[in-house]
């Protein structure tokens, strides 16, 4: 397989890449696994390429979790805006929520029946979509992971980054505000809805991130990401540990204990720390609300994974596992870092169809 580049770039450049646009997103400096599927592979850094247009107007069913907050809204705007480059058509389902999977299967199996030429899959469980992405596969139907990593051998390729890296840097971010000796501080962790592949995987990156340090996590809840839910565990985390100097959690955790802070006039008492991005957080950090979050530029996963499946259905070449590299946005660089692409546009909404 040959690699789609067209030069190595420089990891610092990543932090600035050019602005995204409906017709203009790339080159983009993305990592490139390889042998692919595994997260402890070695890595490079090149310069991804789409293609031009597709040679037909292929059929791509996208599944997805759920739409309940900005950041799938992010990797919508990503599938749809390269459908529309790209001149194919698309059609993406979502299951609810991550206590959704049977939904999520039944949906997928329908977008099969009805003659999806490929499937895009933003999996609820790591090890639940194993035998539906099987049986997809034996009817020659390329299957593309994003975003959140499916444990299957049989993918046709990947577009996401690693989830462990996310919370490692979320944790690192932290333990370098409290380095050994500096004295004990309490963390409540909220690192999303169990079962979830990305979640075990940001808990492990955390938790490595933090050991050592003089950061304490008295607290580790998960939950589905929904904001009213995330707000329920925080409330009970507050309650059972008044002494906590930091949330980190998930984007709608961070955005839902803004509110809370606020009303319990514990602002100052306790910080926030995402550990993923979204408009909410970025906003956020803007007024001082949020210390920091890593982004995984998720508008660009969601075009990768596009773009990834048109090249599989033609026999062209394609990168077979691929993810942005991550980085941090605090106060210090918010102005300077290009935010399309990690976040749709400012008053984008749900597209569930794309040519039909």
């Amino acid at each position: 397989m040959k690699k789609i580049v067209v030069g190595v770039s420089a990891l610092a450049g990543l932090m600035f890449a050019t602005a995204v646009s409906a017709d203009d997103w790339f080159p983009y400096s993305v990592e490139v696994w390889d042998p692919p599927f595994d997260m402890a592979s070695p890595r490079t850094v090149v310069d991804y390429v789409p293609l031009e247009k597709a040679e037909q107007q292929w059929d791509i069913c996208v599944s997805f979790p759920h739409m309940k907050d900005a950041y799938w809204l992010a990797v919508d705007y990503g599938v749809v805006a390269e459908s529309e480059r790209l001149g194919i058509k698309m059609q993406l389902v979502e299951a609810g929520g991550y206590t959704e999977l049977n939904t999520q299967i039944s949906q997928i199996e329908d977008c099969v029946a009805r003659g999806a030429d490929a499937v895009v899959i933003g999996a609820i469980s790591f090890d639940g979509l194993n035998n539906l992405v099987s049986e997809i596969r034996s009817q020659g139907i390329p299957v593309i992971d994003v975003i959140n990593g499916i444990s299957s051998s049989e993918l046709s390729a990947k577009s996401l980054v690693s989830f462990g890296e996310m919370g490692y840097k979320a944790g690192e971010y932290l333990a370098k505000l409290h380095p050994a000796g500096s004295g004990k501080v309490q963390v409540a962790w909220f690192p999303g809805p169990p079962g979830a592949g990305w979640v075990e995987a940001g808990n492990l990156g955390f938790q490595e991130a933090v050991a050592g340090s003089d950061i304490e996590v008295v607290e580790t809840k998960y939950g589905d990401t929904g904001k009213e839910i995330q707000a329920k565990l925080v409330e009970d985390t507050l309650q059972a540990y008044p002494d906590i100097s930091y949330i980190a959690g998930t984007s709608p955790t961070i955005a839902a204990s803004i509110g809370i802070l606020r009303a319990r006039n514990l602002t100052d008492q306790i910080n926030l720390v995402a550990y993923y991005f979204t408009p909410e957080v970025h906003r956020g950090i803007v007024r001082g609300q949020v210390l920091a979050a890593p982004t995984d530029s998720a508008v660009i996963q969601g075009r990768i994974a596009i773009d990834q499946a048109v090249r599989i259905l033609e026999g062209k070449d394609y990168v077979k596992h691929a993810g942005p590299a991550l980085y941090v946005i605090d106060s210090d660089n918010i102005d300077s870092v290009d935010m399309s692409s990690s976040l749709a546009p400012e008053g984008f909404k749900p597209v569930f169809t794309v040519n039909y």
